[in-house]
């Protein structure tokens, strides 16, 4: 059995997920698309979980999709395309997944890697992240959902930019961009990263997935249908009983639930 290509820790309500392959920055091979997919469907299941953090051993994020293991599946095109569909089955479980979902980014996220960082709820970036649709490099297209979320984040024509030209964006320039929500010193980005996914974790269970689902389908939808989805929404969010105790909890004057926590972005 080969050993395995990712690491999984829970404290008091927080998973965190690391890609191990710091050898190779953490590039992406068959048996870790699988074990990443099921270690999250492990999480949604689990009750004691609250918030993921995804992150990279060593000095990386994630470099992509293994080239050098890879080559020997670019013979021919169906088998690619079923591999493409058994990789998008881990996309696809980040999209859906109803929990916060944070990545803590630092040295290269590049293709695929950039995709997984895209697909999280939230990216907080050391300052020597370096993140880079490599792609075109090797003559391909985005995979694992860029073509999707890429867009909706930076724009249409941006996005274009950015994938055509497969340039290396540092870390500032991708929180302007709004790619990385925030970006700091080496030294702290990853403790800001878990204090984000911790004070998260106590948001209303109930109350964060539907709005995910929510905010995902807003780009397919219309003003009619959202509103119509707002009102489902409100109607099962109301009758949680998180709602009672932060109701009680404002009546009494009582410190909320759920605080975001200050901002440090940049700062000495």
């Amino acid at each position: 059995m080969k050993p395995s290509t990712i690491e999984l820790s829970i404290d008091n309500g927080l998973a965190t997920l690391v890609m191990a392959r710091p050898e190779r920055k953490n590039a992406l091979t068959v048996q870790m698309f699988a074990e990443l997919l099921d270690a999250l469907n492990g999480l949604r299941r689990n009750p004691e979980v609250k918030a993921v953090l995804l992150t990279g051993a060593g000095n990386d994020f994630c470099s992509g999709g293994d080239i050098g293991n890879m080559q020997g599946d670019f013979v021919e095109g169906a088998s690619v395309r079923r591999r493409m569909e058994e990789n998008n089955r881990l996309l696809l479980a980040m999209a859906d997944f109803d929990k916060p979902l944070i990545a803590a980014v630092d040295g290269v996220a590049f293709g695929a890697g950039f995709s997984l960082g895209l697909a999280c709820d939230f990216l907080i970036a050391s300052e020597r992240a370096r993140f880079c649709m490599a792609f075109a490099r090797l003559g391909l297209g985005p995979d694992l959902g860029a073509s999707y979320t890429l867009p909706r984040i930076v724009g249409l024509q941006k996005a274009k930019e950015i994938i055509y030209s497969a340039r290396e964006i540092p870390a500032q320039e991708a929180a302007q961009l709004g790619i990385a929500l925030e970006v700091l010193p080496v030294e702290r980005f990853h403790a800001r990263a878990e204090e984000l996914a911790r004070a998260m974790a106590n948001l209303s269970p109930t109350g964060f997935s539907m709005t995910k689902r929510l905010l995902n389908a807003s780009l397919e939808s219309d003003l009619a249908g959202m509103l119509n989805a707002e009102a489902s929404n409100q109607a099962v969010c109301m009758s949680s009983n998180y709602l009672k105790e932060a109701a009680g909890r404002f009546t009494r004057k009582e410190p909320a639930l759920f605080q975001w926590p200050k901002s440090k972005r940049n700062d000495a």
